[in-house]
Parts: C-alpha cells; sequence; structure tokens
C-alpha cells in the first residue's frame, strides 16, 4: 500500500509525463543554469600538453596593457571572471605583454547591444594606433550596431560566403547577452577563422589575394598596416561594453 509520500511523487510524476513535449523541452534547455558550469580560464592537461597558454586567469589583468601605454585605464576591469570593457571611453584598445607570430587563438566574448570590439593581431607600435598595423576580427552585434563589416569578419578584407538559406553571409553568432566562441588560426601556409565551430574562411598572409583585397580597402594607403610577421594582440575598447573570457593561445613554431 502506497504511503502519502510515495503518492505525491506519483502524482507529480504523472503530472510531469502530461506535459507537452514542447514544454518538457523547454525545461530542459533552461536546465543546465542550474547546474554548476564547468571551470573557465583554466587550462585542461590535454591542452597544456599541446603547447596552449592562459592569457587572462580571471583575477588580473596580468600581461595587458594599453597600447603604447604600461597601464590598463580604468574602463577596463576584471569582472565575475571576465575582462571586460565597462565604460568604453576610459578603456582604450588593450593589447598583450608579449609578441606572438604563428598561434591559433581561442576565446570567448559576450557583447552588449549595439556593441563593437574588435580582435587584432600582429600589432606593431611602430603604427599610430592598433589598426594602423594589425588587421581587426570584427566582434560586434550584428543586429544593433549596423557596421557592415560583421562579426568574425577581417575588416574590409575577409567574410564568409553566401549562406543560401538566406541570401546574405553566414552567421553564426549568438545575440547579445550570450558567449560567442572564436578560434583564430594564423600560421605560415593556412590562416582560418572560425565562429562558434562554424568556419567562416581562410587566406594566407602576404599572398597575391590578400595583397590585392588590402590595397582595395582603407587600409591600402596605411604602409605599415599587415607589414609584420609578428607582434602583439590586441582587444578593441572603444566602441562599447564587451566581455572576454577564455582566452587561450597556442604557439606554433616557425618552420
Amino acid at each position: 500500500m502506497a504511503t502519502r509520500h510515495g503518492k505525491l511523487a506519483l502524482a507529480v510524476l504523472a503530472s510531469v509525463l502530461a506535459l507537452p513535449v514542447g514544454r518538457t523541452m523547454l525545461w530542459a534547455a533552461d536546465a543546465p543554469a542550474a547546474v554548476a558550469a564547468a571551470p573557465v580560464n583554466t587550462l585542461t592537461d590535454d591542452e597544456k600538453k599541446a603547447g596552449w597558454k592562459l592569457l587572462f586567469d580571471g583575477k588580473s589583468t596580468d600581461g595587458w596593457h594599453n597600447f603604447k601605454k604600461d597601464t590598463v585605464n580604468v574602463g577596463w576591469q576584471v569582472k565575475d571572471g571576465t575582462l571586460a570593457v565597462v565604460d568604453p571611453k576610459k578603456a582604450g584598445d588593450l593589447v598583450t605583454k608579449d609578441e606572438f607570430g604563428w598561434f591559433e587563438l581561442s576565446l570567448e566574448y559576450n557583447i552588449s547591444k549595439g556593441g563593437n570590439s574588435g580582435i587584432m593581431f600582429h600589432i606593431s607600435n611602430e603604427g599610430g594606433a592598433m589598426w594602423a598595423t594589425g588587421p581587426e576580427i570584427q566582434l560586434q552585434d550584428n543586429i544593433e550596431w549596423h557596421d557592415p563589416e560583421l562579426s568574425g569578419w577581417i575588416y574590409q578584407l575577409y567574410k564568409p560566403a553566401v549562406d543560401p538559406k538566406t541570401s546574405k553571409p553566414l552567421d553564426a553568432t549568438k545575440p547579445p547577452g550570450e558567449w560567442n566562441h572564436v578560434r583564430v588560426l594564423i600560421s605560415k601556409d593556412k590562416c582560418e577563422v572560425d565562429m562558434n565551430g562554424v568556419k567562416y574562411y581562410d587566406f594566407v598572409l602576404g599572398s597575391d589575394d590578400f595583397k590585392a583585397r588590402i590595397a582595395k580597402s582603407k587600409f591600402g594607403g596605411m604602409a605599415k598596416f599587415a607589414k609584420f610577421d609578428k607582434g602583439f594582440l590586441g582587444l578593441q575598447g572603444d566602441h562599447g561594453q564587451v566581455a572576454f573570457r577564455n582566452i587561450k593561445i597556442r604557439p606554433i613554431e616557425s618552420k
């Protein structure tokens, strides 16, 4: 004979099973939020063996400084385990302490509504600004910012192919408030940019195609743009609020 508690448990189970499939799936989609998230800003043993290094420890701005400065402006803050632009008017562009040649970069970003930022590489202090020497991988809210260069594109140089479903360039980004994962490979023979696991495009630095695209862009008249095979990595901080985490790099030795 079932106890009072047993009857109650059976009633609850029956009510759950009676829910429409759509509602049950919605609950299931929300359930992970109640589960402890996987550790961020850490490296697995496999990543360590593969040569990955953390560029942000989740606790400090060690290893970073503003472009052509020794310090970090107050607009950048370590907040809830992220490296965040909390005040774009007081942030400015941030660069790594170390320079990198060939590498694989992995990071996550969470953009604000209407926000805009970017990842730049092979930056040199010989330029008056980061973008004067380093190509930029655009990061933005594709819906609200209205810049024709969308998130994941290399500014005015490369973008994904047209998605036949939309007749527009492929867009794998998630909306503001959600985390997006970007993978950037910069190597001698091949470079590639992926957004949330979707390959956007590949190219070869210094190739005839690469040079031709620069010549047709606004960077064509900049004598030192994309001329360095080694430089700082940079995060743009003057166009809106944005947060970064899990910033990891795997240096690739030249052959």
